[in-house]
């Protein structure tokens, strides 16, 4: 990836198939992916909560991939309940089995795929757990996932969301004090996830964490605010940050993680080059 990119152009992103495309059953979005353009996708953890998935249905998954011809270059680890509320399970006291064996299943879903970015979403404050304990299990933990995958060349993700009050990573340095943390307790693998989305909405002044930091980026998302759509339906510079993370020195993919229709997911890559795009 250059400092250079044909923003209209789907061969410059990822697309997050369980944010987009969600029309379909999970193991018919990478064809969908595909015939919308795209050769490089993305998903949250694609087994319905569940920590450990048979092996048929990790086999259908991958196979899923292959039969499409795409490129699994993002996936998150098993977060929990999802569509109940959950955001992630690194952080819960009483589930550190279920993640270890999680971590393995993304190591090997990894190394068949070439997958090799994971996100580690951090978890929920949980009534009668002591934040502190919740985030010395959370080093532990995403120690443990680093171990993982760093045989596959994986890294790990931490993330800043919003939209869940409970949830304690809200802001870019939020994360990347996680990060450090990891790492002082032995695991470099690790970096952060810069969704411009999130860290708009929370408040943080994206640009300039982009200044300081776009050289430890380990992966951008994209989605426009309000609303979460695609670039151009909300306020956000989208590209001006783009271009400033690819100068200041990342040299990762950038995925698309908004939520549309797919009818019209997809309009404003049919736009003229140069053409405004949020």
């Amino acid at each position: 990836m250059t400092t250079r990119m044909d923003f209209t152009s789907p061969d410059s992103y990822l697309v997050n198939c369980s944010t987009l495309l969600t029309e379909h059953p999970v193991v018919d979005r990478a064809d969908a992916a595909a015939r919308a353009g795209f050769s490089r996708v993305e998903f949250w953890w694609p087994f319905d909560g569940e920590p450990r998935p048979a092996d048929a249905d990790v086999d259908g998954f991958i196979d899923s991939l292959a039969a499409a011809g795409v490129s699994l270059e993002g996936l998150n680890f098993w977060a929990g309940a999802m569509a109940q509320g959950d955001r992630g399970m690194v952080s819960v006291i009483g589930r550190r089995n279920e993640v270890a064996d999680n971590a393995a299943i993304v190591a090997e879903i990894g190394r068949r795929t070439g997958c090799t970015a994971f996100n580690a979403l951090y978890g929920l404050r949980q009534d009668g757990q002591d934040p502190q304990a919740q985030d010395e299990l959370a080093v532990e933990n995403l120690v443990t996932a680093a171990e993982a995958v760093a045989p596959i060349g994986g890294t790990v993700l931490v993330e800043p969301v919003s939209g869940a009050e409970d949830y304690p990573l809200k802001t870019a340095a939020d994360a990347l004090a996680v990060v450090e943390k990891v790492r002082r307790a032995g695991a470099t693998n690790v970096a952060l996830l810069a969704d411009f989305f999130h860290m708009a909405v929370n408040g943080d002044d994206v640009a300039a964490v982009i200044e300081q930091h776009a050289q430890e980026f380990g992966h951008v998302q994209i989605a426009d605010a309000p609303g979460r759509g695609a670039p151009g339906t909300g306020e956000l510079p989208l590209q001006e940050w783009v271009e400033l993370a690819y100068a200041r020195g990342y040299a990762g993919p950038v995925a698309l993680e908004y939520k549309q229709q797919q009818e019209t997911a997809f309009d404003w890559l049919r736009q003229p080059a140069g053409s405004p795009q949020g």
